[in-house]
């Protein structure tokens, strides 16, 4: 009876490390702005919200807003710059706007209500370069997460520093899967006595 449980306690572990294991290679869905969302006038920067992430291809950034009352506009650079909202990339309002990067490089975000830019309501970052040798495969677009076309506006080199730190998201997600973890590892050491 002993060593059955044993037993059972080893698949158990096995199974817990094969599940953390997987857990870390996901993608990222980050939420812009934290619990605030995109609003004008943000208590922190956009600057200094992304400054603390680091942002890779794959990863999913989530605008939520009130929908019919603002927008997210990708843009180039000129027009981040100038809070130019008359020629956008791509525009969306549907309350809960996801992008998915398909691609390094700089990206460029300000909200779609004239004013709100010049307020605060704009975000740069940059998603970095994976570290392998060969070029990253584009993540074909989904309806839900369209992806933002290439474009020689994004070619620019980046101004402000390259995010080095994980993202709130990623961490805190980690973290969450490492604690389950240590856990449930000492739930079995504790039933094995």
């Amino acid at each position: 009876m002993e060593s059955s449980k044993r037993y059972m306690m080893s698949v158990l572990a096995v199974v817990l490390l094969g599940f953390i294991a997987s857990s870390t290679e996901a993608t990222n869905n980050i939420m812009v702005g934290g619990k605030n969302g995109w609003v004008p006038n943000p208590s922190e920067s956009y600057a200094t919200w992304a400054a603390r992430g680091r942002f890779n291809i794959g990863d999913t950034l989530i605008f939520k807003y009130k929908k019919g009352q603002d927008s997210v506009l990708v843009v180039s650079k000129e027009d981040y710059d100038a809070c130019n909202t008359g020629s956008p990339i791509k525009s969306m309002n549907d309350g809960e706007s996801k992008i998915t990067f398909d691609r390094s490089g700089p990206f460029y975000f300000i909200s779609g209500n004239q004013g709100s830019c010049q307020k605060g309501q704009k975000i740069y970052l940059v998603v970095i370069t994976p570290k392998t040798s060969s070029p990253p495969t584009p993540l074909a677009p989904s309806s839900s997460s369209p992806s933002i076309p290439p474009s020689s506006d994004f070619a620019t080199p980046p101004t402000a520093p390259v995010p080095s730190t994980p993202s709130k998201s990623s961490s805190t997600t980690n973290s969450i899967v490492w604690v389950s973890a240590l856990v449930s590892l000492l739930v079995v050491s504790v039933s094995l006595y």
